[in-house]
């Protein structure tokens, strides 16, 4: 409304009570009190008008605003006519209540934006994962075909190459299986009492030959036998094979890597620590996304699906906690998750 209500009201009862005068004016018999008591009238006339027309327009109002609401279908509001018609000031409220709504569905719509990005990330990366070690494999399945068999030599060479980029694409499609089933819950944990120090110890001695290969020293510090928690042993296995396994592959040659126990009132901390070249804080937020890598550049070969750290996450999630990272470039990275202690054979 282009005009304040009380200012269109106002000009509307000088209006009327100028008009009358006019016309009072040019009767023969009117006098002076006759004048004087015509516009005295036709102020309070005017007055009971203001009074209607600005409740006419701040009902109108309200009408709108209800009627908004009503196409919204704002019901988490609780917002009803007769709740309008008793507060003090509606609008005021209303208007909260709006914002409020308003604020509620942007956050939505990034939401939205934000998981159709997601999903095309994912379905591209999905993709490019998938066709990698197939096109290798039919590569030399192919070159062998077209007369390379002939040469044992060469046979066996493309051979073992195929049988690589084979196993690359079974380690891709188990973890995502794995993967799918724990988002579905198919995938469920049979927590029990169980000594993570021991499954830590296992864990180093798997990966032995990797560590040995980067000369990076592997130890674990804590002053205590055992670290008896209540969790799935072969899921936080997998959990520690997976930390431990990334802080040698990304570290530092000659480097270290340590596992940290610290005991708090309920949980076990557990820390993986490396000396490495750390992790730049922009992909921090990132990291445990399927697919995703913060080196771009960094060959797929390794043998990895780059799924490890989304299971990661989604293992511990499942005992209900979470993991943290911190990082800095050139100061190494730690990844910290808790676990509960637990303090019975039962």
């Amino acid at each position: 409304m282009l005009l304040n209500p009380r200012l269109l009201a106002f000009l509307l009862a000088i209006s009327t009570a100028i008009f009358t005068t006019a016309f009072l004016s040019f009767v023969p018999e009117a006098n002076g009190n006759i004048l004087f008591i015509s516009f005295v009238a036709c102020l309070v006339i005017s007055g009971v008008l203001i009074y209607f027309v600005l409740d006419y327009l701040v009902f109108q109002e309200i009408n709108k605003m209800y009627d908004t609401i009503n196409r919204l279908k704002m019901k988490d509001f609780g917002v009803s006519r007769k709740k309008l018609q008793k507060d003090n000031n509606p609008l005021r409220k209303l208007n909260d209540e709006l914002f409020v709504y308003v604020s509620k569905k942007e956050q939505e719509v990034t939401e939205l934006k934000r998981l159709e990005k997601y999903r095309r990330e994912f379905l591209a990366n999905v993709s490019h994962e998938l066709k990698t070690p197939i096109f290798a494999a039919q590569g030399f399945v192919h070159t062998l075909l077209d007369g390379a068999m002939d040469d044992e030599n060469v046979r066996e060479k493309f051979l073992n190459k195929a049988a690589k980029s084979l196993d690359g694409l079974d380690i891709l499609v188990k973890d995502l299986l794995t993967l799918s089933q724990m988002e579905t819950g198919d995938i469920k944990m049979n927590p029990a009492r169980v000594d993570v120090k021991q499954i830590t110890k296992e864990v180093f001695e798997q990966l032995e030959n990797k560590a040995n290969s980067k000369n990076v020293t592997i130890q674990i510090k804590s002053p205590f036998p055992n670290i008896w928690v209540r969790a799935d042993a072969q899921r936080i296995g997998q959990v520690m094979t997976n930390l431990v396994e990334n802080a040698i592959k990304y570290g530092n040659e000659n480097g270290n890597v340590w596992v940290i126990f610290e005991e708090d009132k309920k949980d076990w901390k557990i820390s993986i620590k490396d000396d490495g070249p750390g992790i730049a804080s922009e992909h921090l937020n990132r990291i445990f996304e399927r697919f995703y890598r913060v080196d771009k550049a960094r060959s797929r070969s390794d043998g990895s699906s780059g799924l490890g750290l989304a299971i990661v996450k989604h293992i511990l999630q499942a005992h209900r906690t979470k993991i943290s990272v911190i990082s800095k470039p050139e100061k190494g990275t730690t990844f910290s998750f808790r676990l509960e202690k637990s303090l019975n054979e039962a």
